[in-house]
């Protein structure tokens, strides 16, 4: 029950060479683990597609490695210009209509090296014409064909303000496209993202200064996130021991049981030494947004705290404890009777050569509908004064489009503001 890997995009894929770092690099080689995660002969199950050449060609560096195969790295000669519709339409240069066409064709071959596929796991961003366009159509085109799949995004959202200004239009039409055709969305936030590496450096260091927060280390903490949730687990395993992969989908069915919302929010803490879960709880609780710009309180449907450590016994001890601080800062909504889900392994794969622990916690939490009010009504202000819809209708994308995805996130926004009545 393995998945296929799709980068796509610049962002997709620098996110990806850190989850794929952590996995080649902490994994041990002769681990089974590895194994949901790489072909027979030893290759990733990882398709890298982006509409310009720079961040592919780095990852051709592993193909001589043995890591990636080379037939799955696909690339173009041109960008999408930072725009949704171009990326979605992909008619920006006659030399590169067979863009999507050949990411299809390696993701048919991916897939039939499978012993049973189970699902796409996608790697995104919101903003670029790459990630949000290109990313929404594979995700339209992989779900018409393989139906009973399951896809999972993994998707970035840009900074509040100063990326592109075409990113709130992006963001709008890609969110859409996911609500309407993947099982789960990880939404990470570039803004958060930085706040809570900045926090870490600075606990680290020790120091008053504000640290200076790099788009690396961005991207290794995104990554950190990925494993934190999707290596494999012990509980999960089968009776000889073997993983069969199944942890992403697993994630769905804990944390998105209704179809209609399904946004998730990642928090992860990982220390070294002696494992006091209760402070790792309170550290975690601390990261977790408690109330909206509007003034309501966020409340989570369903939470998945995943604990790593070499040390998994102090865990259990401490699990009830833990569980139940979760479950008051993640504010869980009293009409579910098992809100939360717990795992245990114990191995922890972020930070193997230490003694260390770790705890990601995945909640369903209303927090999501902060970041797509914002979204709708950026990009409505835009809309309403016709700026800049030359550049999407020049594509093929019409008014009938940003009205459905207006719709779309509208209704979203109305679940999840109504999710603790």
């Amino acid at each position: 029950m393995s998945a296929v890997w799709l980068q796509v995009g610049q962002c997709g894929n620098q996110i990806g060479q850190e989850w794929w770092q952590i996995l080649t690099n902490n994994a041990p080689k002769t681990d089974v683990d590895r194994y949901p995660y790489f072909s027979r002969d030893g290759r990733i199950n990882a398709i890298c597609v982006d509409s310009e050449p720079k961040v592919i060609r780095k990852l051709q560096k592993q193909v001589k490695n043995g890591f990636f195969r080379d037939s799955n790295l696909i690339m173009g000669r041109k960008g999408r210009g930072n725009n949704w519709a171009c990326g979605y339409s992909l008619v920006c240069s006659d030399t590169e209509k067979s863009l999507l066409h050949m990411t299809m064709e390696s993701f048919r071959k991916e897939v039939e090296r499978r012993d049973c596929y189970s699902g796409t796991v996608l790697l995104h961003s919101l903003c670029g014409g790459t990630g949000s366009g290109l990313g929404a159509r594979l995700c339209e085109e992989i779900r018409d064909t393989y139906p009973a799949g399951h896809i999972l995004s993994v998707a970035v959202a840009p900074h509040g303000t100063g990326e592109t200004p075409l990113q709130h239009y992006n963001s709008l039409l890609c969110l859409a496209w996911l609500q309407r055709y993947t099982d789960g969305v990880l939404l990470f936030q570039n803004d958060e993202v930085m706040r809570r590496v900045a926090a870490e450096k600075k606990a680290l260091t020790m120091s008053g200064a504000q640290p200076a927060v790099s788009m690396t280390a961005m991207n290794t903490h995104i990554a950190s996130c990925l494993a934190g949730l999707f290596y494999p687990i012990n509980m999960l395993k089968t009776e000889s021991g073997v993983s069969i992969g199944i942890e992403p989908w697993e994630i769905i069915r804990s944390v998105c049981p209704m179809s209609t919302m399904k946004f998730l929010h990642t928090s992860q803490i990982c220390r070294r030494g002696t494992a006091f879960w209760d402070s790792v709880a309170s550290s975690v609780a601390q990261t977790v947004p408690r109330v909206s710009s509007d003034g309501r309180l966020h409340h989570s449907m369903s939470v998945l705290a995943v604990s790593r450590s070499s040390q998994d016994s102090s865990f259990l001890l401490s699990q009830d404890s833990v569980l139940m601080k979760l479950k008051q800062s993640y504010r869980c909504v009293p009409w579910n009777p098992f809100p939360i889900h717990c795992w245990t392994d114990s191995q922890n794969i972020l930070d193997p050569s230490f003694h260390s622990h770790s705890l990601t916690v995945c909640a369903n939490h209303s927090s999501a509908a902060d970041l797509l009010r914002t979204v709708t009504q950026r990009a409505r202000a835009m809309y309403e004064s016709r700026a800049y819809l030359h550049w999407y209708q020049r594509y093929g994308c019409e008014d009938e489009d940003f009205q459905m995805a207006f719709d779309t996130l509208s209704s979203v926004v109305e679940d999840y503001s109504t999710l603790g009545e």
